[in-house]
């Protein structure tokens, strides 16, 4: 990887270097940061995706007719958007923020009936959106009045009667969980949380109008919303787009737009690295690549460094956060750990007591910050009970921080196995069978056990031409971990479950789950 170079910062509030303070944009400051770089020098293309190139000035044009659409359509203080990752997504976004409006980002790849729900709950009676999404999810959801995007007409500039503008504690986006266990919570991000985490960003990795970020994240998810869309923006850095993940297409992305950091997810860097034909000329312009989402698993890593010769730099973070927290950066480069916080983000580790925990013990990982959102959409109790009583937000996520101040997830509270009373983390057996040279995924969940409490059971994904082997995959967990964290069970499965944005869904495995041939 290339070494970092200064691009200078086009963001109007940045930490003062003396006083440490960290200096918040709110929403308006934010959308005025994003509408300077794209009116001063508005014929320079800003974004590519699969349809067309788009210059600042084809951005602001089709971010005011849907804005003068979303006045004529809509009378709710929150319109829904439900759009392939596209400059489209932005264009909607700026047009809502403009009218002083909270944009719902609709996922796409939720149940008919969540989407239904999703609608009802953030009390939507609009949607921006285009005719193959509508077919995508089935049709139209009842109650919505459809902006239909694919039928409109961008000739002149509409006249807009502008609205009080968010301030920055308003709500800015709902953005809704992927409802793995119950039906989705809305995550309320505020204009300061997310004006807060794209100057974060920018200052941690000196990112700014000489970049180009290359992504296929889904808009609807925070990754994809704060750091694939917000971030090149607001920095006037250029975003190149692709709204479908293919390998292969992705690589000729990168050999065609010489992009300088790369952001998706581990799956997709694992996919990426089982290319045949691709080699480290494929992604040399880049000076970072960023994996977040999920763990990144210690195959992905090495596989895509051993192909690539680039080390995939892990970050972390929620969408309750914005959501990025921490980020390795690449001369802070540490195995097995997702770097240090952000600017202005106070992480300390807690017990099961609730006492603050020091250097390289165990517990949950917590914080404060102005990038932590401001509650659950219509859910006041479920957001008492995450955040404690000195206001840092708890996590879920177990993790320890070393004397520098770099922090390790060793796994969710919840998802945590007590074997024989010891704790056990399906992370560290995971990472285990994915170094076997026959396993392309694993997951591990726990099963009952009348005289351990739990033990592990295990479910793999093979390699294409790869044979599955139990007693062979067993054998090599006793060579690398402690007996009793050895799987009693190891079952292969097709195709691991996994969320819209590739993190695998360990509750919908369960030990009735049967082998796949």
């Amino acid at each position: 990887m290339v070494g970092r170079y200064s691009t200078g910062h086009a963001l109007s509030s940045l930490p003062d270097a003396a006083s440490g303070q960290t200096v918040v944009l709110n929403t308006m400051e934010l959308l005025s940061s994003i509408r300077r770089h794209l009116l001063l020098r508005p014929l320079r293309t800003v974004i590519v995706d699969d349809v067309r190139r788009w210059r600042g000035i084809d951005l602001m044009v089709v971010a005011w007719h849907i804005a003068r659409a979303i006045e004529k359509t809509s009378n709710a203080p929150r319109i829904g958007i439900l759009l392939p990752t596209s400059g489209a997504f932005p264009a909607a976004t700026i047009a809502a923020w403009t009218l002083g409006r909270t944009i719902v980002p609709l996922n796409f790849l939720l149940s008919r009936s969540d989407l239904e729900y999703v609608a009802r709950d953030a009390g939507l009676d609009a949607v921006i959106t285009i005719g193959p999404m509508l077919d995508f999810i089935g049709g139209s959801i009842p109650g919505l009045t459809e902006i239909r995007l694919d039928q409109m007409k961008f000739k002149g500039i509409p006249p807009i009667r502008m609205t009080n503008p968010l301030q920055r504690d308003d709500v800015a986006v709902v953005l809704y969980t992927s409802g793995t266990s119950g039906r989705p919570k809305g995550v309320m991000l505020t204009g300061g949380n997310i004006g807060a985490n794209v100057r974060q960003a920018a200052e941690w990795v000196d990112f700014g109008s000489a970049d180009k970020i290359l992504g296929v994240l889904p808009q609807f998810h925070s990754f994809g919303l704060t750091v694939l869309t917000m971030l090149p923006l607001a920095t006037g850095a250029r975003a190149v787009y692709t709204a479908r993940f293919v390998p292969r297409k992705l690589v000729e992305l990168a050999k065609e737009h010489k992009p300088t950091a790369l952001v998706a997810i581990p799956s997709m860097y694992n996919a990426l690295r089982l290319l045949k034909d691709a080699d480290k000329q494929d992604f040399a312009s880049l000076r970072f690549v960023v994996s977040g989402g999920e763990p990144l698993p210690a195959a992905v890593y090495d596989g895509f460094h051993e192909k690539f010769g680039i080390e995939i730099n892990e970050g972390y973070g929620l969408t309750e956060t914005a959501p990025v927290t921490n980020w390795c950066r690449p001369h802070e480069q540490r195995r097995k750990c997702v770097g240090k916080a952000l600017p202005g983000i106070d992480q300390r580790i807690v017990g099961p007591d609730g006492k603050v925990l020091g250097p390289n013990e165990d517990g949950e990982v917590r914080m404060k910050g102005p990038n932590i959102m401001k509650g659950y959409l219509n859910l006041p109790d479920e957001t008492a009970a995450v955040f404690d009583e000195q206001g840092y937000f708890k996590t879920g996520d177990m993790g320890r921080l070393d004397e520098q101040g770099f922090l390790a997830i060793t796994g969710r509270i919840k998802e945590m196995l007590i074997i024989g009373g010891e704790n056990v983390f399906p992370r560290e057996i995971e990472e285990v069978l994915n170094r076997h040279e026959s396993v392309k995924d694993s997951a591990v969940i726990g099963m009952h056990d009348g005289m351990r409490g739990e033990v592990a059971l295990a479910f793999v994904e093979v390699k294409e031409g790869a044979t599955f082997d139990e007693q062979g995959l067993k054998a090599w967990c006793r060579e690398h971990i402690a007996g009793f964290k050895v799987p009693r069970d190891i079952r292969l499965i097709k195709e691991l479950p996994r969320n819209p944005t590739g993190k695998i869904m360990r509750r919908k495995l369960s030990a009735e789950t049967k082998s796949e041939a």
